[in-house]
């Protein structure tokens, strides 16, 4: 029989629960937005954001999503053996230094938006790191096995990283954050990102596949095949649409992670900001586990990935204020998209905490 979505969650811990959003606290967030002085609605998204925010505080104000943090994640993908990425399985572990150097995109735009930033090792081949400011361990191992000759890890592992995660999520709740951002690195992971869509939404993998770090078509062809190939001999595992068994069968170390600290921020009632392709797919996963993440959910950007507008359009169902927030043809992952949509969380807050009322400013309301 197919586990439900309490089953699913209690299965990780006992005590996970995601509460839904009020439709009190959305009703009075709109009141609230309707009686700023503007015409209604003439903030878009912005006033979205705001009433989410609203009723994710459970009708707290003033709104505050900060202090806010980024956890870039990383792990390695047995995977990349079968020739998938023109960059080398060795690149994760350089990209971790580079983090740890302060020189990487998520770096420059977490200084610049104002979130803290940790690097997660979730699993990179090579050992563990030595210590450093920004480095939280989560260790699962040294990468995954290659999802390609059979499961990428066992359910006893993906339940371990899934816990891992939600146990940080809470962790950093509990010292004060107000929002989490999610971001990753793996050479070799849009595979497994690739491969998790076509299973968990019933999407072709030669419409999903493509070139990720910098594939060439012939490259991209290859990937499909090795994505076919993963849904094929891990078919028994994918049968039941058990979205913790489809994780351990194609998910990353990372990704699973990733999953898990999505689950834990809105157990907390924090947003949480996604950021493209490889991210989305760990929030594919996660909302299999329990719907009620899509009310925590910020999407932050459509990646230029071709397989992510695909993958968010089954996802959102059409509705305008489901959609990513920002259409930059980015696709660099890490984390980059969400912390430049940090930015509209924040002004979100702002808008409805300090814009004056029409009855506070004696502003005539429109009348016809």
């Amino acid at each position: 029989m197919k586990t439900t979505p309490t089953d699913l969650l209690k299965t990780i811990l006992p005590d996970l629960c995601i509460a839904p959003l009020l439709a009190k606290d959305m009703e009075a967030a709109q009141a609230h937005l309707d009686d700023l002085t503007k015409p209604r609605g003439s903030l878009g998204r912005l006033e979205d954001l705001a009433q989410r925010l609203y009723a994710m505080s459970g009708g707290q104000t003033p709104l505050n999503v900060a202090p806010a943090i980024m956890l870039t994640v990383a792990g390695d993908h047995g995977v990349a053996a079968q020739g998938v990425s023109p960059f080398p399985k060795a690149v994760t572990r350089q990209m971790v230094l580079n983090f740890f150097n302060n020189g990487a995109g998520v770096n420059a735009l977490c200084h610049a938006s104002g979130l803290d930033l940790r690097v997660v090792d979730a699993g990179c081949d090579g050992g563990p790191y030595p210590p450093h400011d920004i480095l939280i361990e989560r260790r699962l191992g040294d990468g995954t096995a290659d999802m390609s000759q059979g499961p990428a890890m066992s359910r006893e592992v993906c339940l371990k990283g899934l816990r891992m995660g939600v146990e940080l999520a809470r962790e950093l709740a509990d010292k004060g954050y107000r929002c989490l951002g999610v971001g990753e690195m793996g050479i070799a992971n849009s595979t497994s990102g690739t491969a998790l869509y076509c299973a968990l939404l019933d999407l072709d993998p030669a419409a999903m596949t493509g070139p990720g770090a910098g594939a060439d078509a012939a490259m991209v062809r290859h990937k499909t095949d090795i994505v076919r190939r993963s849904l094929e001999v891990n078919a028994a595992l994918l049968r039941d649409g058990d979205a913790i068994d489809v994780l351990a069968a194609l998910g990353g170390y990372e990704i699973v992670l990733m999953a898990g600290l999505m689950l834990g921020a809105a157990s907390r009632r924090l947003p949480v900001l996604v950021d493209g392709f490889i991210c989305s797919a760990a929030y594919v996963a996660a909302l299999h586990i329990c719907p009620q993440l899509a009310d925590y959910a910020v999407l932050s950007h459509a990646s230029a990935e071709p397989g992510h507008a695909r993958a968010l359009a089954r996802l959102t169902g059409g509705e305008a204020r489901n959609n990513p927030l920002l259409h930059l043809n980015m696709r660099l992952g890490e984390g980059t998209g969400g912390a430049v949509a940090y930015n509209l969380l924040r002004c979100a807050a702002a808008v409805f905490n300090e814009m004056a009322t029409f009855s506070s400013a004696g502003v005539a309301e429109k009348t016809c």
